[in-house]
């Protein structure tokens, strides 16, 4: 399968173009970016070709991966889809459920196959706990704590616009999700509230009774930082395991299982974008409620 990949960020270029390159059966076919001078580097140094318009390349290509901000993906994610292509997306997946709806209805009218990649959820060790947890029930709730500090010198993504202006509900938020939903299954109510350092502190309930809490920031100081999630109930307490993996590993993952679905007729996968789209509603109405100081069900 012919891959186009839209981005020359970080993560476009040591994440997306690194594993298309080296992913034995996936061929990085061309990149476009905002910026034609770097995607010209990137592609001189993955040994592929830069095109100057993106619809020309996804003209030119079987699938596209995309790596950019929500609201440019969202677009190009549905030029892409309405072209018939397959679609290898990062999360969120949009900024909002009305743009995730659009990408939907193009991908399920054409048959297409589509990944939105949470990176943990390709990793195996998640996804056997995940998936034994969900099986097992009887969990009262789940927490994850996502604390990061990417405005630090030095970092990839301290420059990042929509990082700044959305936090880490959008940034961080998504992973955490990603792990929650599959187990405690579907959201019924959102409550928000924004903390220091642009902190959200997010009240699931879900439609199963459970409860989900989430803490998230991508300024945190440099001695809180931290990751984790578990889930409590009858069994006690299970932590969600480390990924034991690296990113690269995980998109190559995620590209075995966009040309799975690919071959099967666009057969859903757990991290499609029907799930990401849930993802995106859940977000929406954190949003909506940590600005207007009440509980909101989301769309």
């Amino acid at each position: 399968m012919r891959f186009g990949l839209l981005g020359t960020g970080h993560w476009a270029a040591e994440t997306h173009a690194a594993a298309l390159a080296a992913h034995p059966v996936a061929e990085l076919a061309g990149i476009w970016g905002r910026d034609p001078a770097k995607a010209q580097a990137l592609a001189d140094r993955w040994g592929t070709r830069a095109h100057a318009d993106a619809d020309a390349l996804i003209a030119d290509v079987d699938a596209v991966a995309i790596a950019l901000p929500p609201d440019i993906q969202s677009d190009l994610a549905e030029r892409a889809a309405l072209a018939g292509r397959h679609l290898l997306l990062d999360k969120p997946l949009a900024f909002g459920t009305e743009e995730a709806d659009r990408i939907v209805r193009a991908v399920d009218e054409r048959a297409l196959a589509s990944v939105v990649f949470f990176t943990n959820r390709f990793a195996a060790p998640v996804e056997t706990f995940l998936q034994e947890a969900a099986a097992a029930g009887g969990w009262d709730g789940g927490r994850a704590t996502a604390f990061a500090s990417i405005f630090q010198p030095g970092g990839h993504y301290g420059g990042s616009h929509w990082r700044r202006e959305r936090g880490g509900l959008w940034d961080v938020g998504p992973h955490s999700l990603s792990v929650l939903l599959p187990v405690l299954g579907p959201v019924a109510e959102v409550t928000a509230l924004e903390g220091p350092r642009g902190a959200a502190h997010v009240l699931l309930r879900h439609q199963s009774g459970a409860i989900g809490t989430l803490a998230l920031t991508l300024d945190a100081r440099p001695a809180a930082q931290g990751f984790s999630c578990d889930f409590y109930g009858e069994r006690g307490i299970a932590e969600v395991p480390d990924a034991g993996t690296t990113a690269v590993a995980a998109f190559g993952s995620a590209v075995d299982r966009l040309l799975s679905g690919a071959r099967n007729g666009g057969a859903a996968d757990p991290c499609d974008v029907r799930f990401g789209r849930e993802v995106v509603a859940v977000l929406e109405a954190a949003d909506r409620s940590r600005r207007e100081g009440r509980t909101v069900v989301p769309r």
